[in-house]
């Protein structure tokens, strides 16, 4: 396996290369406050008692902060953090390599982790409950069982599809937190914080304007302010004012309620195309052309915040705020589903 893709030390990376902007303690980081300080809790009392922190569980759509908690935990535990994921571990071997250079109380942080293969999967268990790696030598008659001890060390996994992990994992993880969607005011406090550490001026109106399309994640508004500082360059003294972070979400397709173009693209086929649904998300991911996944993963958790589209047993149903966005009149058809929906929902 590539060596690249074990990183054993605290330098933080953020999704676009930029170093400055992961927070490294629970003191800087913005949100989660109820994650934060029960974290805080475990990794003080592990620290007191000497032990290595049980293991952690994160779980929460994409680009909330998993991988910055998880540095943030191996900084504050004072230890060393490897960096891997689910589809990086290829063979047990892999697994056993990387398990057995662990020192005492180091981190394993496992994104996604939902994607581990089954047979490697059996192999972290004892590692995880026991400290210990069983492998086996030989074939047929003559094979056995070596049990090899493990430095007790943390897993941090992570994943976007929690539901997606056996029960045996899942019940491994001493500790389970998940990650919500940010609110517009933590979302603001982001936004002023990443502008002052990329040395942006941004007025409170443009923060507040850019915090509310960015769909209640930070990794999203760290992105649009990257772009919207381009625009205040070319467009403006290099100072971000809302007028030139309207024009620039709006020239970007990123409308007021931050649903972008592959948004409206899956709403505008459900409701125009399906007549609201419901369909079946296969259908549906090969009109937009879009992988299900995507649209399941990424694009999908949004609008069901917003109350635009609902998950049924028969498929996806647009609902009456999704009309209303796209300014297109409800059918007959579709009323009668909605009404049927509204009707089970009592």
């Amino acid at each position: 396996m590539n060596d690249k893709r074990f990183i054993a030390n605290r330098e933080l990376v953020t999704d676009d290369g930029d170093v400055s902007l992961r927070p490294t303690t629970f003191d800087e980081y913005i949100g989660q406050e109820k994650v934060k300080a029960n974290l805080k809790v475990y990794v003080a009392a592990s620290k007191a008692r000497g032990e290595a922190l049980d293991h952690v569980l994160l779980y929460g759509p994409p680009g909330l902060g998993k991988t910055t908690l998880a540095h943030i935990i191996a900084s504050e535990l004072g230890a060393e953090i490897k960096v891997t994921s689910g589809p990086g571990i290829e063979r047990a071997a892999n697994l056993a390599s990387l398990l057995t250079n662990m020192q005492e109380r180091d981190v394993l942080f496992l994104d996604e982790i939902h994607r581990l293969n089954h047979s490697i999967e059996e192999v972290l268990y004892p590692a995880m409950e026991d400290f210990a790696l069983d492998i086996s030598t030989g074939k047929g008659a003559g094979a056995t069982s070596i049990r090899l001890n493990l430095n007790k060390f943390t897993l941090v996994g992570a994943t976007t599809r929690a539901g997606m992990l056996t029960g045996p994992l899942r019940d491994r993880f001493g500790v389970i937190c998940r990650l919500e969607p940010y609110s517009a005011d933590d979302l603001v406090r982001i936004v002023k914080r990443s502008a002052r550490l990329l040395k942006i001026c941004i007025d409170d109106d443009a923060a507040k304007e850019l915090a509310s399309r960015s769909r209640g994640t930070p990794r999203i508004a760290n992105r649009l302010l990257k772009r919207v500082r381009d625009f205040a360059q070319v467009y403006n003294d290099g100072n971000i004012s809302l007028p030139i972070t309207v024009k620039a979400l709006n020239d970007m397709e990123i409308d007021p309620l931050g649903l972008d173009y592959n948004d409206i693209k899956l709403l505008s086929a459900l409701v125009n195309k399906f007549d609201g649904g419901p369909t079946g998300l296969d259908t549906l991911a090969a009109a937009v052309n879009e992988d299900a996944g995507t649209i399941e993963d990424v694009i999908e958790p949004y609008l069901i915040q917003l109350g635009f589209i609902a998950r049924t047993p028969r498929g996806r149903i647009a609902l009456k705020a999704a009309f209303k966005h796209l300014n297109v009149p409800i059918t007959k058809r579709a009323g009668e589903q909605l009404s049927f929906l509204e009707q089970t929902d009592e």
